[in-house]
């Protein structure tokens, strides 16, 4: 088995070395991670600068871009086998609800499976680290189902409760909650004293009921919510064709 490891907290964090040591031990791993945090980068590509790929001594490649660019770059221009499988994280803090439209985390493992290969997208439930070998050892416990069962490629969001394995609540499927909307920017003033702003805090949960990923996480269960990227609103589409009728 071939996977394709990247991320979006830098190529340095304890969450991809925990990733790579685990799935080193069940399958042949490339690392191709940002050279440092792109957290929130979402899907986007770097279209306005060439990009440089290096290699630590640790083995991983580092790129001076997104996570997008990340995988795009392995995929189309390093690797000369295509991988059986692309994972991403283990992200430093949760990406439930919105918070997957805006993570690079999740973007990553979106771009393997926009290439047509599954992929699995993973993330701690809290901020810190704590467990991350614990949380690396159920990563590496989801990869070896192989969900055999799911239509190729498939996408899912897997997000992990900061606790011992020993201590960790069964798998749940699960589909995305919802915050409400960001905390208000934070006012500032440079060293010159022009005035710059930093983006708050996300928002609080809105729904968060059984069978979301917050609820899950929230009751130490891991979370596994399967992801589409099709954003067309059905119903309105209906509506809208008949008033242009």
């Amino acid at each position: 088995m071939r996977i394709l490891i990247s991320n979006d907290d830098g190529y340095l964090a304890p969450g991809i070395t925990a990733l790579a040591d685990a799935l080193a031990a069940i399958a042949d791993i490339i690392v191709v991670a940002p050279e440092g945090n792109r957290s929130g980068a979402s899907n986007s590509l770097s279209l306005d600068r060439p990009l440089s790929v290096q290699r630590a001594p640790n083995g991983f490649y580092f790129v001076n871009g997104t996570p997008t660019d990340c995988v795009h770059i392995a995929l189309t221009g390093m690797l000369t086998e295509k991988p059986d499988l692309v994972v991403s994280g283990i992200n430093n803090g949760p990406n439930m609800g919105d918070d997957t439209l805006y993570s690079g985390t999740v973007a990553a493992a979106t771009e393997g499976y926009l290439f047509g290969i599954p992929a699995i997208a993973f993330s701690q439930g809290a901020f810190g680290w704590e467990h991350i070998d614990d949380a690396a050892k159920v990563a590496r416990d989801i990869v070896q189902r192989h969900f055999d069962t799911l239509p190729r490629p498939y996408l899912l969001n897997v997000n992990i409760p900061n606790r011992p394995y020993a201590a960790m609540g069964p798998l749940a499927a699960t589909r995305l909650g919802k915050r409400h909307q960001s905390e208000p920017v934070i006012r500032s003033h440079d060293p010159r004293g022009r005035e710059i702003f930093w983006i708050g805090p996300p928002g609080a949960c809105k729904d968060a009921g059984e069978g979301t990923d917050f609820h899950a996480v929230s009751q130490g269960c891991v979370s596994l919510t399967p992801l589409q990227i099709d954003l067309t609103h059905r119903t309105q589409l209906e509506t809208l064709a008949k008033g242009l009728a």
